[in-house]
């Protein structure tokens, strides 16, 4: 079975992209939500947190407390990247659980904001990057969260750029109105129902089998 991730910076239209696999009964791991259910769900992660952030990252009743976490790495690149060294496994573990249990599906996407950043594209046989003009999906982002064009813009400057996620994307689909965004999933999903495993991997699955 392959796994494919799929990403795009803010406003892109990932996730609507991935309702319309989710529509053709192709399942579809949401990181950024498991990411908020790990962090009280994973032992290790809770653990992990609590050693790196004291116990105060949670409440009594094992919640996190969201608040206390946002006030140290808000603004804090280096605390953000503590806490995302371990949350990032955490995901991945949930991950890995996941496709176990959608093992009959032809393929199934992993949809994720960071899916290079964090390196869980490696995970992934093929990757797919969903991308639109900058100032469109500024607006875009603008007229969902009702912020200014400044958070907008700080927003998607935090990101990688498109140019750079391009450059390690399998696939591009092109979501700026220009060109009907089904048609392209549907091309997409007639093409991975019949897309081999990747060549490395074939070779050690072919290892594998004449020892």
């Amino acid at each position: 079975m392959l796994k494919i991730g799929i990403t795009g910076n803010i406003g892109s239209g990932k996730t609507t992209v991935s309702r319309l696999f989710e529509l053709l009964g192709i399942p579809v791991f949401y990181a950024d939500d498991e990411a908020k259910k790990v962090m009280t769900a994973d032992p290790e992660l809770t653990t992990g947190i609590q050693l790196e952030f004291g116990s105060e990252a949670y409440f009594d009743d094992g919640t996190l407390n969201r608040k206390y976490i946002a006030g140290i790495v808000f603004n804090n690149p280096a605390q953000l990247q503590k806490l995302n060294a371990l949350v990032h496994p955490a995901v991945f573990r949930a991950f890995d659980a996941w496709v176990l249990q959608h093992s009959s599906a032809p393929y199934v996407l992993k949809e994720a904001a960071v899916l290079f950043e964090s390196g869980s594209y490696k995970d992934c046989d093929y990757t797919i990057l969903v991308t639109a003009p900058t100032p469109m999906r500024i607006a875009r982002v603008m007229q969902r969260d009702g912020i200014s064009e400044a958070e907008a813009q700080a927003r998607n400057d935090r990101q990688m750029p498109e140019e750079e996620k391009q450059a390690l994307a399998s696939f591009v689909l092109c979501n700026d109105n220009s060109q009907l965004i089904i048609p392209q999933v549907l091309a997409l999903h007639e093409q991975f129902l019949t897309l081999p495993l990747p060549r490395l991997l074939q070779h050690d699955i072919r290892r594998f089998f004449s020892l």
